[in-house]
């Protein structure tokens, strides 16, 4: 809310379209009405009547920057307004304002990712429930924006448009299996940055020869450079963590490389958890554009966890 330009809500939704009529009575202006609604829902309040209340807490400070022609705004107020306006001409104001919060540095790891919202659904009303794809900074724990999407089938379709509205030039996108197409690698790189992309079952070909690769140079790693592997070792809540990351240049056995726009390094991460004296553990493949570097590869593949607790959570 400060007076720097780059950081100014109202600045950002000044040409949001007021939805009311020329002969609606508007007794409150849209961008007073739209500040404070902001700002009450980042607060943490989840329904009308505690955006009101929170308005009038803070009459004093919003009344800084607010014309407030006649004070804070009803509850009722609030919801008719807001439910009238265009949601597609809202978001890209929001992701404008997000955007100018956060600069994108060299480097910065950017999780996309789709989630079903809990409760979304009206079996009643046959509405089915909502699916959204995020944009996750991990170091930032912030949203850079979201498409809605009818299921989970859609994500290959709806992570393009994501790509096409967020600022990332410089940074590391993550993506989970389902989004490891090849023209969601190239959409990266138009966007001037770099792909960590997982692996699995439904590029079979892809994971077949990565599955062969890994199973060689994890018996011989000790003949690997330093740089291309890493490990590390946790013990959160009763259970001991560790896990392996191998990155290695393209092997040439790999089928159909050169159709993943700028393929430089795969990946992949062996993770043991030991709880109550029970072992289990896991492996996750990978490609990406990024030179061969393990530690890189943790860096992102965790930041890409951190959806889950920081984003899908709340």
């Amino acid at each position: 809310m400060g007076t720097g330009k780059q950081a100014t809500i109202l600045e950002y939704f000044q040409d949001l379209p007021d939805p009311r009529r020329e002969t609606d009575n508007k007794l409150h202006l849209l961008l007073d009405i739209v500040v404070i609604a902001l700002c009450a829902v980042i607060a943490g309040c989840e329904s009308f009547a505690e955006i009101e209340e929170f308005g009038r807490q803070k009459k004093a400070w919003f009344q800084r920057f607010l014309a407030l022609p006649h004070g804070i705004p009803s509850h009722d107020t609030i919801r008719r307004v807001l439910s009238m306006l265009d949601p597609r001409k809202f978001h890209d104001c929001f992701v404008r304002w997000v955007n100018a919060l956060h600069e994108v540095t060299a480097g910065e790891v950017v999780n996309i990712d789709g989630k079903t919202v809990r409760r979304s659904f009206d079996r009643a009303q046959g509405i089915p429930a909502l699916h959204i794809v995020s944009a996750w900074a991990a170091e930032n724990q912030l949203v850079l924006g979201q498409v809605a999407v009818e299921d989970k089938s859609n994500e290959i379709t709806a992570i393009p448009k994501l790509l096409e509205i967020l600022e990332l030039h410089g940074a590391i996108v993550t993506i989970d299996a389902m989004g490891c197409q090849k023209e969601i690698a190239a959409k990266i790189r138009d966007r001037g940055a770099d792909y960590v992309l997982a692996v699995k079952d439904n590029q079979p070909h892809l994971y077949e020869d990565l599955q062969e690769h890994f199973l060689h140079v994890v018996d011989h790693q000790e003949e690997l450079p330093r740089r291309q592997r890493y490990h590390t070792k946790e013990k959160n809540h009763g259970r001991l963590e560790e896990r392996f990351y191998y990155a290695t240049p393209v092997p040439e056995e790999l089928r159909n490389q050169d159709c993943w726009r700028d393929l430089t390094s795969v990946g992949w991460v062996v993770s043991i958890t030991t709880r109550a004296g029970h072992e289990c553990s896991e492996v996750r493949a990978y490609i990406s554009s990024l030179k061969p570097d393990a530690k890189e590869l943790a860096r992102a593949v965790r930041g890409h966890w951190s959806i889950e607790n920081g984003q899908h959570w709340v």
